[in-house]
C-alpha cells in the first residue's frame, strides 16, 4: 500500500487559496488608534514623539484634522490621552469640565458623530508626581483615588465619550465608575476595563508621549507582577462582577497566553493593547533594515486577534488604513 501523508501545501499554493482558507482576519472595526491631545496655546501644534516615530502630541485643531484624514481612510474608533498645561498633586485637570480630553471629545463627536470615541480614565498624565492616584506618605492611596477616577469618567461621559476605559488599576474603580455613571443618567455608557495591566517595561515610549513618568518609585504596587497569570483571572473576574462591559489585557504580544486564558474563561468582549514599546521596537528594527515594518505589524496584530482579542488598540491603525492593507469590514 502506497504511503499517504498530509499535503497541507494544497491550500497554500496561491494567494487566492490562502485567503479562502484563512482562519483569522483583521478589519478596520477590530482596531483603535490612540491619540495624545495636548493643551497648548497653539491648537494647531504637532509635536513629534521622539521614541514613537510617526506619532505626535496634537493640539486640539491638529487632532481634529488628523482624525479627519484618518476617518477618510476608514478609521472607526479612537482612544484619547490628555496632556494638560498644568499639573497638580490631585490631577484636577483629569476631571475638569474644560479639561483637554473633555474638549477633544466634544470636538470629535460634533465633527464625526459616527466615530467611536474611547477615553483613557487615569490620573497619571495630570498629576505633578506622575502616579495614577493620590499620594500619602509616599504611597499611592487606593480608596481616596476612587472618587477622582469616577469623577473623571463622568466628565468624559458628559462630554460625549462613547466608552470610558479606566487604566489606573485601583481596586474597585470599575464599581465606582459604574455607580456614578448610572446615578447621573449615563447607564448606557460602557466600560472597557484595563483589567489585566502589567507593570511592564514596554511602556517606556508612552511615558514620553504622555509626559507621565513617575517622579519617584514605580507602579509595581498597583499594576500587576509580570510573572503572574492566575492573578489576571482574579482581576478579570472582579472587574466583570463590578460592571465592566469588556476587559483589556495590556501589553498585548508579550501576554498572549493571558489573553488566551481570558478568552477560554470568559464570554465577554476582550481588548488588547499593542503598547508603545511593541510599536517602537518594530519601528526601530525597520529603521535598521532588519525587518519589514508593515508585514511585522500585520503579523503581530493577527497574532493578537488569533489569541482571542475582539478589539486591538494599536498605533499602527491609521498607517495600515492609509495603505489599504485591511478591509473596512
Amino acid at each position: 500500500m502506497e504511503c499517504q501523508f498530509h499535503r497541507g501545501r494544497r491550500l497554500r499554493r496561491t494567494e487566492t487559496l490562502r485567503a479562502m482558507f484563512r482562519e483569522t482576519r483583521l478589519t478596520a472595526s477590530d482596531l483603535v488608534q490612540p491619540y495624545f491631545v495636548l493643551e497648548h496655546e497653539n491648537p494647531e501644534v504637532e509635536k513629534p514623539i521622539g521614541s514613537m516615530p510617526g506619532q505626535y502630541q496634537l493640539g486640539l485643531s491638529a487632532l481634529v484634522e488628523t482624525v479627519r484624514k484618518a476617518v477618510d481612510t476608514g478609521l472607526q474608533s479612537v482612544l484619547l490621552f490628555g496632556i494638560p498645561k498644568e499639573k497638580d498633586e490631585r490631577g484636577s485637570q483629569a476631571y475638569a469640565e474644560e479639561g483637554i480630553v473633555q474638549q477633544a471629545v466634544r470636538e470629535l463627536k460634533e465633527t464625526f458623530p459616527e466615530l467611536v470615541v474611547v477615553t483613557d480614565v487615569c490620573l497619571c498624565e495630570y498629576t505633578s508626581h506622575g502616579h495614577c492616584g493620590l499620594i500619602r506618605n509616599g504611597e499611592v492611596q487606593n480608596d481616596p483615588t476612587l472618587e477622582l477616577i469616577a469623577r473623571t469618567a463622568l466628565s468624559h461621559a458628559r462630554s460625549g465619550a462613547d466608552i470610558v476605559a479606566p487604566s489606573d488599576m485601583m481596586d474597585g474603580r470599575v464599581a465606582a465608575i459604574r455607580d456614578i455613571l448610572d446615578k447621573d443618567g449615563y447607564s448606557h455608557v460602557p466600560i472597557i476595563s484595563y483589567a489585566v495591566k502589567y507593570a511592564s517595561s514596554f511602556y517606556g515610549p508612552f511615558r514620553e508621549a504622555a509626559e507621565s513618568t513617575p517622579s519617584f518609585g514605580d507602579r509595581r504596587s498597583y499594576q500587576m507582577d509580570v510573572a503572574n497569570a492566575r492573578e489576571g483571572l482574579r482581576e478579570a473576574t472582579a472587574d466583570l462582577d463590578e460592571g465592566a462591559d469588556a476587559l483589556m489585557v495590556k501589553p498585548a504580544l508579550p501576554y498572549l497566553d493571558i489573553l488566551r486564558d481570558l478568552r477560554e474563561r470568559f464570554d465577554c468582549p476582550l481588548a488588547a493593547y499593542q503598547v508603545s514599546g511593541e510599536f517602537s521596537m518594530i519601528k526601530a528594527a525597520a529603521k535598521e533594515g532588519w525587518l519589514d515594518p508593515i508585514a511585522t505589524a500585520l503579523e503581530s496584530l493577527t497574532a493578537i486577534k488569533r489569541a482571542g482579542a475582539d478589539l486591538i488598540f494599536s498605533y499602527f491603525t491609521t498607517e495600515l488604513l492609509e495603505k489599504e492593507l485591511i478591509p473596512l469590514r
